[in-house]
């Protein structure tokens, strides 16, 4: 799930990624999933998201406002997930899609 808003006094875009845990690949016992798009130059290490209690993964990042970004979750270091919340899809290039989502500006 993406929760997206606007900080008029930062001009920035606060964008809440959300993968519950019913949308993680089933019979695995996930320990870590991070955030992985171009707003990291796709580096699988560098956003990390916390686990909850109920299992769902989270984090919060700003991005630039009015912008499109391609990202997918990375599980375990090893599985794709994409965000069936997402504002759209686009070919990744690898076989499969990146989601997409696109910040607002007010």
């Amino acid at each position: 799930m993406l929760k997206k808003q606007y900080i008029k006094s930062r001009k920035v875009s606060k964008i809440t990624f959300e993968i519950p845990k019913d949308e993680l690949p089933e019979g695995l016992d996930t320990q870590s999933v991070h955030l992985v798009g171009d707003f990291n130059d796709w580096d699988p290490a560098a956003t990390p998201m916390k686990k909850l209690k109920n299992g769902t993964f989270k984090v919060t990042m700003e991005l630039e406002p009015g912008r499109e970004y391609h990202f997918r979750y990375l599980v375990d270091g090893e599985f794709w997930c994409n965000e069936w919340h997402a504002d759209g899809y686009a070919p990744s290039g690898f076989g499969a899609e990146n989601c997409i989502v696109n910040t607002p500006t007010e």
